[in-house]
């Protein structure tokens, strides 16, 4: 028999569900969230087992405390409630079939609050695992794997859809058929089982951009970071925003109407910085990998009140579109050590500033405390959302550096990983910082 005609708009409508991390302090009766559940429990689950259990939190002082563990989520202190995905262990058959009837049941309630009208967005961070079970009151047979905020949306919450990847990039018929650039670089290895692998604990994990390609890099970063809300003040620590006013600081006086590009900009953060330390009449303008990743950062400015206008560019392979000897400045926020090939961008750089021109560039320090403190946790985890990195050595950077540029001012920036954003000048103690951040002019 024929296929039903699916109702008008209706896809459309569903499809239209966008995830939301800024809500109203506005409540929600139990009995809409009720309705709600109902909807979610009508998700099929392996043999109709229905291993899941939901523990909502909707009192004020019960979203504080899980917004504090959460720490990256403050959106789980103003939903107005939040629905923690748990589900019995021992049931998953070996392939995680509780954990796929969970989700499943995630997305029916987050269909159902959308066409209730209502703002949703799923998250697979809570926090501590150990505080969060307290927190529930959570046996030990059960597991938490992620919670629903919901709630109203703010009236300046973003209204853009983090773009999804064409239907001919993850979809193929008969045999697996990827795009290179999407297939991200692993340790060689026989087998990459799924149970030795987790964000604290990843063998695999291939963290030196060296061992990716341009485009791969440029895939990662146009996807992953749409993790970032683009809201103000989000993802920027105290500590963080200190460090940039202290390096932006260090960047010399510009030319009227001078031309600045800032390269592989943090998600809006850095750019933000730059954008209101510059000179009312300086053009500011953001070269990225990919065009996904340059909406982003315009929809951060626009949320964080930034009024001028910045440019977008477009740097395929690390090239940057700018003709020979046209910038005043290229500033690089610690986003060196995520290139594949960061003597290339180096030469770029040198290649379009003026021979007046000045090159500001901090860079994660591997002598520190803080890149010993990569080496032997961090790094033995997954990559994070804002792509591969490694910190570079003094040594290292200079010996980048030497080819194309004369340093004319350089300090350490702060200490542990932590701690401070001051600047130290004195040698040795500077080679000894989390960050080094440096002037330069180009070479001859």
């Amino acid at each position: 028999m024929p296929t039903p005609a699916a109702p008008a708009g209706a896809l459309d409508l569903l499809a239209g569900r966008m995830s939301c991390r800024s809500f109203t302090s506005g409540r929600i009766s139990r009995e809409d969230l009720n309705a709600m559940l109902r909807d979610a429990l009508e998700a099929p689950s392996s043999c109709n087992q229905q291993a899941w259990h939901f523990v909502v939190l909707d009192q004020p002082e019960d979203l504080a405390r899980a917004a504090d563990l959460a720490g990256g989520n403050p959106h789980f202190r103003d939903c107005a409630a939040l629905v923690y995905l748990c589900f019995q262990k021992g049931w998953t058959h070996d392939n995680f079939s509780v954990v796929q009837g969970v989700a499943a049941a995630a997305y029916h309630l987050m269909l159902s609050a959308h066409l209730r009208g209502w703002a949703s967005v799923w998250n697979a961070g809570t926090g501590d695992p150990a505080k969060v079970r307290e927190m529930l009151g959570l046996p030990l047979i059960f597991e938490n794997q992620g919670a629903i905020a919901i709630g109203r949306a703010a009236p300046d919450s973003p209204a853009r859809k983090p773009p999804r990847r064409a239907l001919q990039d993850v979809v193929s018929y008969g045999r697996f058929a990827r795009a290179e650039e999407s297939i991200y670089p692993a340790k060689p290895a026989a087998a990459y089982p799924f149970h030795a692998i987790s964000r604290a604990s990843n063998p695999f994990a291939q963290w030196d951009p060296k061992d990716w390609t341009w485009a791969q890099l440029a895939d990662y970063r146009a996807y992953s970071v749409w993790a970032k809300s683009p809201l103000a003040g989000v993802y920027t620590s105290r500590r963080e925003g200190a460090a940039t006013q202290a390096w932006l600081q260090m960047l010399a006086p510009l030319p009227r109407s001078a031309s600045v590009v800032e390269i592989l900009a943090w998600g809006g953060t850095s750019t933000t910085a730059l954008a209101r330390h510059l000179p009312e009449d300086a053009a500011l303008q953001v070269a990225e990998l990919h065009r996904h990743n340059l909406t982003f950062i315009k929809d951060r400015l626009r949320h964080e009140g930034i009024s001028r206008e910045v440019g977008e560019l477009l740097a395929p392979e690390g090239l940057l579109p700018c003709e020979d000897r046209s910038l005043d400045a290229v500033l690089i926020p610690q986003s060196l050590e995520h290139m594949a090939d960061p003597a290339l961008m180096l030469a770029e750089a040198a290649r379009v500033l003026k021979p007046e021109g000045q090159l500001l560039l901090s860079v994660r320090n591997r002598s520190s405390r803080a890149g010993a403190e990569w080496a032997e946790v961090e790094s033995k985890g997954q990559v994070p959302l804002q792509g591969p990195w490694t910190p570079l050595r003094p040594r290292k950077l200079l010996a980048l550096l030497e080819p194309h540029f004369v340093i004319e001012e350089i300090a350490g920036l702060g200490l542990a990983r932590e701690g401070g954003a001051d600047l130290c000048r004195a040698t040795p103690q500077l080679w000894r910082r989390r960050a080094i951040a440096l002037r330069a002019r180009p070479r001859g």
